[in-house]
């Protein structure tokens, strides 16, 4: 069943379009060829055509607003929030509109929840993250089928595109000239994960290469080819550790740089702390914030050693 939870994230996507489920905006208007998503034209009625700010508000301001209004009408009660803190209540009220309703409403969710004092970074590690365990939980407990959730992380997907370029442009630092490779481990396919910890790196000021790797060789010849300060892996079953212990000797054989820092996630090494030596490792971490810290103290420690 665990390989299945895999097997659905990796078929919702992270480059999917995402849909407001109701329909296009613009209907196509006989006589004007035009069609959905396109401008009525005016040209043939002996009116001007439109200017590009014209144009801008009828193409994309007034859907966003119509869309905006769908959402907020959908939008069940936002349960109460002191002091800008999430709660498990809110948890389960945001996987309830993943699993029942379309990215909008989820996106007005979210949008809400800041309005009242939450920050982005709690969005992604409390609200995201949390909703993303709870639907692997309702699958590993049978409570929900493969097509629920599914469809529900593909829209967890698509609300943390939505989120991401206003959460890197929160920049604490300007360039560090680092280099991280965010993959998962052997025979691996959740990304949802390693998206987020991606966005935190990103934030920092390291330069980030993240996506799926096809096999162990092709993840050699990538650090062979490239020089990377850290590679971070990821796995979600504890019955991977053998092939993820043989992957990292290869990467740091292959590596490019020799003092390649390794990091490990998944929930057996917070369990498990000790299993991060155990395969060949330096480091995990039980976030994306703190994966970024300790990132950087594995850089400090190899800076020392040299």
């Amino acid at each position: 069943m665990a390989a299945s939870r895999e097997q659905s994230e990796t078929q919702s996507g992270w480059d999917g379009a995402g849909s407001d489920g109701g329909g296009p905006v613009w209907e196509s208007r006989a006589g004007g060829g035009s069609s959905a998503g396109s401008a009525p034209d005016r040209t043939g009625r002996g009116e001007k055509p439109l200017s590009p700010l014209a144009r801008t508000i009828e193409l994309e301001i007034i859907p966003r607003l119509v869309l905006a209004r769908r959402a907020a009408q959908t939008t069940p009660a936002l349960a109460a929030i002191e002091a800008g803190a999430l709660t498990n209540d809110h948890v389960l009220e945001f996987s309830g509109l993943v699993l029942a309703h379309d990215v909008p409403v989820a996106i007005a969710y979210v949008e809400a929840a800041r309005a009242r004092g939450v920050s982005l970074e709690s969005v992604y590690l409390d609200l995201l993250a949390g909703a993303a365990r709870h639907l692997g939980s309702l699958w590993d407990e049978d409570l929900c089928d493969f097509t629920e959730v599914t469809l529900g992380l593909w829209r967890l997907h698509q609300v943390l595109r939505e989120l991401s370029p206003a959460f890197q442009s929160e920049v604490e630092r300007g360039d560090l000239g680092h280099r991280v490779l965010l993959v998962p481990g052997p025979g691996e396919q959740h990304m949802f994960g390693l998206i987020m910890v991606a966005d935190f790196f990103r934030r920092a000021g390291w330069n980030v290469w993240s996506g799926p790797v096809g096999t162990t060789a092709e993840l050699a010849g990538m650090v062979r080819d490239e020089w990377f300060a850290v590679i971070g892996l990821s796995i979600g079953s504890g019955t991977r550790l053998d092939a993820l212990s043989s992957c990292i000797r290869s990467v740091r054989r292959a590596s490019r740089n020799q003092e390649i820092g390794v990091m490990v996630g998944g929930p057996m090494f917070i369990e498990h702390p000790e299993l991060v030596a155990l395969v060949g490792a330096d480091a995990t971490a039980i976030d994306g914030r703190q994966a970024v810290l300790q990132a950087q103290n594995l850089l400090d420690l190899l800076a020392n050693r040299q």
